[in-house]
């Protein structure tokens, strides 16, 4: 049987409204990033994404991240913003600065969120933090911030992040869902139940096979889903397909220039 060509493939581009911005953070650093909007109307929610940890190559092209700004524009009307923390490049550029070990790394959680609160024309509203690994730890340590309409936690490790962190999100009442692998590398389900209970109303979603970078279409789509579940959920299912002459689709890493 012939694929079908409006089918949406693992490096499928939707239609988006697509810009570069700079992050300034608050000690002085400018950092690189973009945001994707729905192409034809205002966004109904806003996902400020954080990328995994940089000294193991973790980047704001992380494949989940990229694949949610090249598709949920069109497919949920969010807004998704990228960008690279301190000392990352990506082909975007490089933000500057140097990694800090989840410490200065507040600065730019910071001016993240103060870009999507202030953005205008269009406004970001309804905004969600959605951290990965890494990202998961700056989310609970540094996003719990009042313009934040809650979080999701991709893999979470639970490692530069402390009780107090989780303490603070569970006086605040914001959601938090966690995206727990079954076999994930660092922290699985069981564990992370425990370790979440102290956050009434956190949610760990146990996710059966998957591993702690997501790696498979399946899995992709599964991740989306579950933040499109949370900040729009009308939009669900999500569309399989999208008209062939809509989509661009990236080159594949053996014919790239």
């Amino acid at each position: 049987m012939s694929p079908d060509p409006d089918e949406i493939r693992a490096n499928s581009i939707l239609p988006a409204r697509r810009e570069d911005i700079e992050l300034e953070t608050a000690d002085g650093l400018t950092l690189v990033g973009e945001l994707a909007l729905p192409a034809d109307r205002d966004p109904v929610a806003t996902l400020i994404t954080i990328h995994p940890l940089p000294t193991h190559g973790g980047f704001m092209d992380s494949h989940l991240f990229k694949k949610a700004a090249y598709r949920l524009p069109a497919l949920a009307d969010l807004a998704v913003l990228r960008f690279n923390l301190r000392g990352v490049t990506s082909p975007r550029g490089t933000s500057q600065g140097s990694f800090d070990g989840a410490v200065a790394e507040r600065f730019d959680v910071a001016a993240a969120i103060e870009l999507a609160e202030f953005h205008e024309r269009p406004e970001l509203p309804n905004r969600w933090l959605v951290g990965w690994s890494f990202g998961t730890d700056l989310t609970l340590m540094y996003g719990n911030d009042p313009s934040v309409v809650g979080a999701i936690l991709i893999s979470p490790p639970l490692r530069y992040s402390r009780p107090e962190h989780l303490e603070a999100w569970a006086a605040s009442g914001k959601p938090l869902v966690a995206l727990v692998p079954e076999l994930d590398d660092y922290l699985r389900p069981v564990e992370a139940r425990e370790r979440f209970a102290v956050v009434p109303q956190a949610e760990v979603v146990a996710v059966e096979g998957a591993k702690h970078l997501w790696v498979g279409e399946p899995y992709v789509r599964r991740v989306h889903e579950e933040i499109v579940a949370r900040v729009n959920p009308g939009a669900l299912p999500l569309p399989r397909t999208w008209p062939a002459a809509q989509q661009q689709h990236e080159p594949s890493p053996a014919t790239r220039p």
